[in-house]
């Protein structure tokens, strides 16, 4: 993709996906492993975050002094998980293998892989900050 592209984004594309987190190096170790894995390249980097970009979109992950916790909780209100398009059947089984040297553990593991429903295979995976990634496979 050209640098124009990127400068004029389509509508409704959000722009971008801002991850406070409370601990930046955990977060280039878990989210640095998980981000390139799903086709994102190194966007940005600086002291206290660093950022991911894939086409028109980038997740920023960055430890702000403004935080109010510790600790993110999917299940108050406010975001509970993204979602990602992860490949086949066996690219979401060979990430939720590898994830668990990453920092990134499984959710609802006794229902995996239709912890969707019956015609959703996908991964549901939470990092060391209790962030929550649900890893969709194609099909």
């Amino acid at each position: 993709m050209k640098d124009s592209q990127c400068e004029r984004p389509s509508h409704g594309i959000p722009a971008p996906y801002r991850v406070w987190v409370p601990d930046i190096d955990r977060a280039k170790q878990e989210w640095g492993w998980i981000l390139p894995r799903l086709g994102y390249s190194s966007y940005q980097s600086w002291d206290s975050g660093i950022s991911s970009r894939l086409d028109q979109t980038y997740i920023v992950a960055e430890q702000s002094p403004a935080l109010s916790r510790r600790k993110h909780e999917r299940t108050a209100p406010g975001l509970n998980h993204l979602a990602f398009h992860a490949g086949s059947q066996k690219d979401v089984d060979a990430l939720v293998m590898e994830g668990a040297h990453h920092g990134w553990m499984q959710l609802f593991q006794d229902k995996y892989p239709q912890a969707g429903g019956p015609d959703h295979y996908a991964a549901y995976l939470f990092n060391s900050d209790g962030f929550e990634i649900e890893l969709v496979a194609a099909g």
